[in-house]
């Protein structure tokens, strides 16, 4: 197939699950609880792992020099992962897998209510103009975007120490190349850790999915038939 038509056709999937995904914010009450969706994505996304435990804690900040605080993100879903910039590999793939998932959050009513975080595991190398320059290259939109680094009385380690706690090591050798997993984790709005999405071959629909329950805070169980919009979504992949 010509890689016009399969442009073509990857935008087209992108707008019409934009279009499903406005559908299911706007019917809120309609949408599948969290815990059938958990049950969807274990058996439809093999990527995909459920979490339950707050998330660890942290103070860090921008290349401004703003501090953040995971409390400061209390009332989005923040969605979170590790990377460090001099990576040539699998971290611009995982930076680009992550703005190809802001998009389709941005183009619904949800996008005023989830945050993406990228956090640097290399502050030293990562100074503040190349956190600044990162993500324009990588097609991340600033305006519910976030690239933390550490501050300025922190060890250099303290964000792959971080990225311990929520699971995966990155591992610095001499030569300053990091060996490490490609973890995405999500966030619900009271801080609370609630899945993470391995690698970069899980469907960035499901993500969105998943944060569209989160917005909707859907924590009850319900019984609408499996004919609603969620349904329909899944039957066009």
């Amino acid at each position: 197939m010509p890689v016009r038509i399969k442009e073509w056709m990857h935008l087209l999937r992108c707008l019409i699950c934009a279009a499903a995904l406005v559908v299911g914010f706007v019917h809120g009450a309609q949408a599948h609880s969290l815990e059938e969706i958990d049950a969807m994505l274990q058996g439809d996304e093999k990527y995909f792992q459920t979490i339950d435990k707050p998330a660890p804690d942290f103070t860090l900040r921008t290349a401004d020099g703003r501090v953040v605080r995971l409390a400061d993100l209390r009332g989005k879903v923040v969605v979170l992962h590790f990377i460090y910039t001099s990576c040539a590999d699998v971290c611009p793939l995982h930076a680009e897998k992550i703005a190809e998932i802001q998009k389709m959050v941005n183009g619904t009513p949800m996008k005023d209510q989830v945050t993406f975080v990228s956090i640097t595991t290399d502050p030293t190398r990562d100074t503040p103009d190349v956190l600044r320059n990162y993500g324009p290259t990588h097609g991340l939109d600033p305006v519910n975007w976030l690239f933390l680094t550490t501050t300025q009385d922190q060890p250099e380690d303290a964000t792959r120490t971080l990225a311990k706690a929520f699971g995966h090591k990155f591992t610095k050798t001499d030569d300053g190349i990091q060996a490490h997993g490609i973890v995405t984790h999500v966030i619900d709005k009271e801080g609370h850790w609630r899945a993470n999405f391995h690698g970069l071959d899980f469907a960035p629909i499901n993500l969105v999915t998943f944060v569209n329950a989160l917005t909707n805070n859907i924590e009850r169980p319900h019984h609408e038939q499996e004919a609603g919009w969620l349904a329909k979504l899944k039957n066009l992949f």
